[in-house]
């Protein structure tokens, strides 16, 4: 049973400060009605460049390099922080709305996948690509995507938002899930030390998925947190990185749906990205 004195009905509670205040809420459902455009493609992408999203730029430009012409795809820009993933439109593909979405118009009706995860592996089935065909290798692969998964959110929602956009600094929470996320480069580290990739010798989705919360963080482009963490310690979790870093579809994925000099905003074909 609760405590009577403390408990907050949910339409009194509220966030004053902080970077994202103006945008949680207790609730769910979308708050205004507004349609998702669309575009020419087959595959329509909903999305904004945050690790999240990115996960899903960096597969349909793998895919496009390995040849599948299927994968084309319309990139349309979803600002969190305007509170867009909360349009009618977009809490019809999403009802969690959350970054990123995807719309597959090639069946006979339009299919929704929403969450990182479900988009790689569905991606990775649809074309038959970037999952190992294995069954060893596979389950290796969808061991360390659901991994991330479940592991990540101790980073952002954790890590990240104490250490960055927390309207005030509390040592408590930043060192509980600073230690939490050490101990996850720590977990890639020892494993990356005997294994080229997170499933073996094979690029799978499993990197895609990884490399931008965990790439990031070592190579210090994510939360600016690179000495306070001590990524210098994680060298094979570096190495990893460098290398997923380098390559050209990865380059070209991690400039879509993002605002600034670095990107751009909308993705329709692929001369958008030269």
């Amino acid at each position: 049973m609760y405590n009577e004195k403390i408990y907050i009905p949910y339409p009194e509670l509220r966030l004053s400060s902080g970077t994202f205040a103006n945008i949680n809420r207790p609730v769910s459902g979308s708050t205004h009605e507004k349609e998702l455009p669309i575009g020419k493609h087959p595959i329509q992408l909903y999305s904004q460049g945050t690790p999240n999203g990115v996960k899903v730029t960096v597969m349909l430009e793998e895919l496009l390099a390995l040849g599948h012409t299927g994968a084309e795809y319309d990139a349309w820009l979803i600002s969190i922080r305007e509170g867009e993933q909360f349009s009618s439109g977009f809490v019809e593909i999403n009802p969690n709305s959350k970054i990123p979405a995807l719309l597959d118009h090639s069946g006979e009706r339009p299919l929704r996948v929403f969450e990182s995860g479900s988009i790689l592996l569905y991606l990775a089935e649809k074309f038959d690509a970037l999952l190992p065909r294995d069954s060893a290798t596979r389950t290796e692969a969808l061991n360390w995507l659901f991994w991330q998964m479940g592991s990540a959110p101790f980073v952002g929602g954790g890590f990240g938002h104490f250490y960055v956009y927390a309207p005030e600094k509390f040592e408590y929470p930043i060192n509980r899930y600073a230690m939490e996320t050490k101990r996850q480069l720590d977990v890639l580290n020892g494993h990356l030390a005997e294994k080229r990739y997170l499933a073996g010798e094979e690029y799978s989705i499993a990197d895609i998925a990884a490399w931008p919360w965990y790439g990031w963080l070592v190579q210090g482009t994510l939360y600016d947190a690179g000495e306070f963490l001590s990524v210098q310690n994680y060298h094979h979790v570096k190495r990893w990185a460098d290398e997923i870093t380098a390559r050209s579809a990865v380059i070209r994925g991690r400039k879509v749906n993002r605002t600034g000099n670095d990107g751009v905003s909308e993705r329709h074909q692929a001369s958008d990205l030269d």
